[in-house]
């Protein structure tokens, strides 16, 4: 993956159209919806980027798979990694790319931040008044940016200062953190289950019964950690592998659903659907038409 993927400035922005800049802000509308609300799969080599979702819904499509977004939430993308995005047409929130040189934070929360290797979807509490206070910086950051007003450049480091600071907060283990190793090492056990057992489709109850814990306590751990249901894990790993058929091979829709356990194709149909936001035969065609393009390219980029 990390071989194709394009290497951008700003999305969609080859080297020749580089802007000068050490942080840039931007509604994730502005740019996405010119894509059709699709960010393909790229990287950025030198920027740090925080995207803020206060509301709508979408996909992360991370090295370490695909995260459903759910808000609030922010996105943190260390320079280097492979990513993409997939948003909803009523997507509201913002994108803060930065060039990490230009801030240099001691203290533990910043050394959270700068241990920073992958993507991560950091789920963000509605009621807690942090996050409420992170919006609003997170906003204030987008109005300096947008206005030259006296004291931008100042005012602009100590909201970005802030935000580093509050998500290396996050990020930084604490003294009280061994029900949170805990829970991430339940959640990551509990993808390894659903790895072997995806094709059994089998229910939340029975994968909590592996794990010795009630349905109700893993729905409870899992959205502590990931933002998202026990049923979502299930559900993103069955749709990332029908995609993969859909585009990889010539199975039937039908095939499909059954190779993948489920019983009624019209079902794994919805169910795509839901989550991919088109159809299974329409995900196909689409996806194989970019690749048909793509190829076209490479072959004119040799003449």
């Amino acid at each position: 993956m990390a071989a194709s993927a394009p290497t951008y400035n700003l999305y969609g922005e080859d080297s020749a159209a580089q802007r000068q800049f050490w942080v840039h802000c931007e509604t994730i509308a502005a740019r996405s919806s010119g894509y059709r609300w699709e960010i393909g799969l790229h990287r950025h080599e030198s920027f740090l980027q925080f995207l803020y979702i206060r509301n709508g819904s979408g996909d992360a499509l991370l090295p370490a798979g695909t995260q459903v977004l759910h808000p609030p939430c922010v996105i943190a993308v260390p320079p280097g990694p492979v990513h993409g995005f997939r948003f909803s047409p009523d997507i509201d929130g913002l994108v803060v790319t930065l060039v990490p040189e230009r801030m240099e934070l001691g203290g533990d929360p910043a050394a959270g931040m700068a241990s920073l290797t992958e993507p991560l979807v950091l789920a963000l509490d509605r009621a807690d008044p942090d996050t409420t206070y992170l919006e609003a910086t997170f906003f204030r950051i987008a109005q300096e940016h947008e206005q030259a007003r006296p004291a931008r450049e100042e005012l602009l480091e100590t909201h970005v200062a802030t935000i580093i600071l509050m998500l290396g907060r996050l990020l930084a283990p604490g003294p009280q953190d061994p029900l949170v190793d805990l829970n991430m090492r339940r959640v990551r056990t509990l993808r390894e289950l659903i790895m072997r057992h995806h094709r059994q489709q089998l229910t939340v109850e029975a994968y909590a019964a592996m794990l010795g814990l009630s349905a109700t306590h893993l729905n409870r751990t899992v959205r502590q950690v990931t933002g998202s249901t026990t049923h979502d894990l299930i559900m993103e790993r069955s749709i990332d592998e029908a995609k993969r058929a859909l585009v990889f091979t010539d199975y039937s829709i039908q095939h499909i659903a059954e190779m993948l356990g489920f019983a009624d194709p019209a079902y794994f149909s919805r169910c795509f659907r839901l989550r991919a936001g088109l159809t299974p035969r329409g995900y196909r065609d689409g996806e194989r038409s970019k690749l048909r393009n793509n190829e076209g390219d490479a072959v004119r980029l040799k003449v």
